[in-house]
């Protein structure tokens, strides 16, 4: 089978790698039928998180059971089905309290010695704890499949933020970020009743989609013309919940500096950089709550895919390149150069 490696820094390759095949009895062999490049990646293309030369890449995708282990009792050779971005074996004390990402079995798609979503097939270790089955008809369904997709990673990592921030009914939020991940943050929101939604960015075809995701409000400034623009918008007070969606020590700044005395800020952007851009003492005076981290999607998956199925929310505007598997080189060329947002791949 034909999947992406990782060989150094902007070094991307699609090669033959070994089919696979089942090793445990708990085991699926998914055949993908949608990929997709994070931002996160970015980070190892650019050699900023280090990689092993050869080493599988992605970690959103999903696809049609092809086998399936004599312990597997939820699914079956045919089911299409939904994979989280990280595996879970569905069972530990972790896994019960809904924080699957700190399974003690569990792991990340492409790490060291595991398949990377980013191919043709992928073995999925514990897949009743890890998947979730999709209906069979939106296989024949192009854009629905792309909206499931999001389940993967994107929607509910911007849910996990939005339910970090403390968004509730007629509350007001901040967006510091305009990527997927940001977008989807605005999305999780508007369906968890936010009033005004402000987002921050700059790149006005990410913008337009944040407003059709339900932003009220655009601030394109950054820095402390950011902080003082979403100050005047909210009579100087700042917002009850933001969602910080980009990771750097600026981005993390200007989430404490926009948030609302008492409010809360959600934060999914993956760290990087120097430092992290908080300061107790300021959060301690203003009673600013952090939470957030790694998104456990697994939790929120059964909660969000009705509204997908039904159209209430289409994350789907996220994705707006489209390659196949030998064009995920230049899918990443383009997200490292800002031309494409999320770029969707169809092995």
């Amino acid at each position: 089978m034909r999947a992406t490696t990782i060989h150094a820094p902007f070094d991307m390759r699609v090669e033959d790698v070994p089919d696979p095949v089942i090793q445990e009895p708990t085991d699926v062999v998914l055949r993908v039928l949608r990929a997709c490049i994070c931002g996160s990646d970015l980070w190892a293309y650019r050699g900023e998180a280090a990689r092993q030369p050869g080493q599988r890449i992605g970690h959103e995708f999903l696809g049609i059971v092809e086998a399936a282990g004599s312990d597997v009792t939820g699914f079956a050779a045919g089911d299409l089905v939904v994979a989280p971005f990280v595996w879970s074996d569905g069972s530990c004390e972790y896994c019960a309290e809904g924080l699957q990402t700190s399974c003690p079995r569990g792991g990340f798609w492409g790490s060291v010695g595991s398949d990377g979503g980013q191919g043709e097939a992928v073995r999925v270790p514990f897949a009743d704890g890890t998947l979730v089955k999709l209906p069979a008809e939106a296989a024949g369904d192009d854009h629905l499949l792309t909206a499931l997709l999001a389940l993967s990673d994107v929607l509910g990592t911007g849910h996990h933020a939005a339910l970090g921030a403390g968004v509730e009914p007629g509350s007001t939020v901040a967006v510091v970020g305009d990527g997927a991940v940001g977008l989807c943050g605005v999305l999780a929101a508007k369906r968890l009743g936010a009033e005004r939604i402000i987002a921050l960015g700059r790149h006005t075809a990410r913008t337009d989609i944040a407003r059709a995701f339900g932003a009220t409000d655009v601030v394109a400034e950054r820095g402390e013309a950011a902080e003082a623009a979403v100050r005047e918008l909210t009579g100087g007070q700042g917002a009850h919940g933001v969602i910080e969606a980009v990771g750097t020590e600026q981005s993390m700044r200007t989430a404490v500096a926009i948030a609302r005395d008492g409010g809360s800020i959600g934060y999914v952007g993956v760290p990087h950089g120097s430092g992290t851009g908080l300061d107790l003492s300021v959060m301690f005076d203003r009673n600013i709550a952090l939470r957030g981290g790694v998104a456990p999607v697994r939790a929120y998956i059964p909660e969000l895919l009705p509204d997908v199925l039904s159209g209430a929310i289409d994350p789907s505007p996220v994705f707006d390149l489209t390659v196949g598997l030998d064009g995920v080189p230049s899918g990443y060329r383009a997200m490292d150069e800002r031309t494409a947002l999320k770029v969707l791949v169809k092995p």
